[in-house]
């Protein structure tokens, strides 16, 4: 697609390092598509994450700029825009005390039962997002390679989505990242955010783009390209301002 009405990306891998700020290169080239086309960012990472990583590097942005950007943090439980002020919520579907705990209490013992709790981890292991419960299993400011080298056929991930799903039939369990299982409401992945976005805005799910590293069938981009919007699949932040660029070219 040459010409998409909204270009959407995920965060982690794909725009910026895991856990990383979007680089000047990538800043630049957002700031130039947001003078042309709307852009969305949708992660499974938490808002402040959201704060860190994008919105406190893309500097000059003006704010006519800012309100084609929208952000919909932990696989779209919530939506932010621009009120040309700052970025305020659209929504945003808490979950409540009592599915907090389950799900918290589920994802730990299952751990443990599995030998996946990491005695010294770097950073928390489980985390209330208020709209998601993550479980990192190496913690949340593990090194990229570390990251990598913990679950390279995904058969851990699988194996403690499963057992945790089993106790919680009321809530989405899901393989996030490389080491991380994600929890929301029944029905919410980053589907349930493109379907959002497009009732918000207006625009067809088949005029966006969306640009991902996890599109492969089980990856948490996968729901998106399932659903039918026009996907490119990307090897890292650097691929995607390689391929960014070169779209570019021709809006």
């Amino acid at each position: 697609m040459t010409s998409p009405a909204l270009v959407a990306f995920d965060l982690d891998d794909t725009l910026a390092p895991s856990k990383g700020a979007i680089s000047p290169r990538i800043a630049e080239l957002l700031r130039a598509l947001l003078r042309t086309v709307d852009v969305a960012i949708i992660s499974g990472g938490n808002e402040q994450q959201f704060r860190t990583q994008v919105i406190a590097q893309l500097g000059a942005a003006d704010a006519a700029d800012l309100a084609r950007l929208h952000l919909l943090p932990t696989c779209g439980t919530r939506y932010l825009r621009h009120d040309g002020t700052e970025f305020a919520p659209v929504y945003a579907h808490d979950l409540s005390a009592v599915e907090k705990t389950a799900a918290l209490t589920a994802l730990r013992e299952e751990a443990e039962r599995l030998g996946l709790w990491e005695a010294e981890p770097w950073g928390e292991i489980l985390e209330d997002r208020g709209s998601q419960i993550t479980f990192s299993a190496l913690g949340q400011q593990a090194p990229r390679d570390a990251k990598h080298e913990w679950d390279p056929t995904g058969s851990k991930r699988l194996a403690l989505r499963d057992a945790v799903a089993a106790r919680l039939p009321g809530l989405e369990v899901r393989a996030g990242g490389s080491t991380s299982i994600d929890i929301t409401r029944a029905g919410i992945d980053k589907a349930y955010g493109m379907r959002q976005l497009s009732e918000h805005t207006g625009i067809p799910l088949d005029a966006m783009l969306f640009y991902g590293d996890r599109l492969d069938e089980g990856g948490n981009d996968y729901p998106v390209l399932a659903l039918g919007v026009p996907s490119v699949a990307v090897d890292g932040w650097e691929d995607t301002a390689e391929k960014l660029t070169a779209l570019l070219v021709n809006l």
